[in-house]
């Protein structure tokens, strides 16, 4: 399965990167902010994203306001610092699947995806 990894902060983007490989994500590709992420769907609908909130250029929000407004379907995790109700729920309305707080754990990431995926289908 192909999966994309989007956050302007590079550690975060390889701890995903090695967690979904694990799960048995073979194509991962990633990109520092919602803009660069746009361009890559478009060269193909990964099966999984997992988007950060806060990013220079176009933040989660503003990417998922976006590629929703295309079509798309592809399950979205929004993996963001902020708990507060506000930012859970507009990430939601922009229409992610799921919501992970930082900072969290490998099992804690992998629940996620797992239940990301699930509400999915």
């Amino acid at each position: 399965m192909k999966a994309l990894v989007v956050d302007d902060t590079p550690s975060i983007r390889t701890k995903l990167r090695r967690a979904i490989e694990k799960m048995g994500f073979y194509d991962v590709t990633e990109a520092e902010n919602g803009l660069e992420a746009l361009g890559n769907v478009m060269d193909g609908l990964p099966h999984l994203i997992l988007l950060g909130q806060d990013m220079p250029r176009m933040n989660g929000v503003q990417f998922l306001q976006a590629f929703r407004a295309l079509g798309h379907k592809t399950p979205v995790l929004m993996i963001a610092s902020d708990a507060s109700r506000t930012a859970v729920v507009t990430a939601i309305r922009a229409g992610a699947n799921h919501y992970l707080i930082k900072p969290f754990d490998a099992e804690k990431l992998r629940d996620s995806i797992a239940d990301t995926l699930e509400r999915a289908i």
